[in-house]
C-alpha cells in the first residue's frame, strides 16, 4: 500500500475526524461529549473517562485509544474506509463498538 501525501492524508483524517464529531455531537451531552481541536477529537463520557481519536501527521495514520486498548488505522483507499494496521477491522465498527459499550446501547456512527 502506498503511502499518501502529507496534504491528501491531512484532508482525509480531517474529514473523518469531524464526521466522527459530527456524528457524535447528536448524542445526549448526559451520554458524552466530544470536542475537536488540533487533529485530537476527545469523546469524554460522565464517569471521566475519555476515548481519544487523533491523527498522527508522521506516520498517516489515525489512532484511537480507550483505556488500555489502542487502534491505528490507515485509510484504504480501494475500499475508501480507514482499517486497523492489525488487520482488527474498520475504524467504523471499532469506535461504534467502543462508544456502544460506554454508553449501554447499540449506536451508528457515520464516517466520511
Amino acid at each position: 500500500m502506498s503511502m499518501p501525501s502529507d496534504s491528501e492524508f491531512l484532508r482525509r483524517a480531517e474529514q473523518c475526524l469531524t464526521s466522527v464529531q459530527a456524528a457524535l455531537d447528536s448524542f445526549d451531552p448526559d451520554e458524552l461529549e466530544a470536542d475537536l481541536a488540533g487533529g485530537v477529537l476527545r469523546i469524554s463520557f460522565p464517569d471521566k473517562r475519555n476515548c481519544i481519536l487523533n491523527r498522527q501527521s508522521a506516520a498517516s495514520q489515525i489512532w484511537l485509544a480507550e483505556g488500555a486498548s489502542a487502534w491505528h488505522f490507515v485509510f484504504d483507499a480501494a475500499r475508501g474506509v480507514w482499517t486497523d494496521t492489525k488487520g482488527r477491522g474498520e475504524l467504523r465498527a471499532i469506535l461504534e463498538g467502543v462508544i456502544a459499550r460506554r454508553v449501554g446501547r447499540a449506536v451508528q456512527i457515520a464516517i466520511s
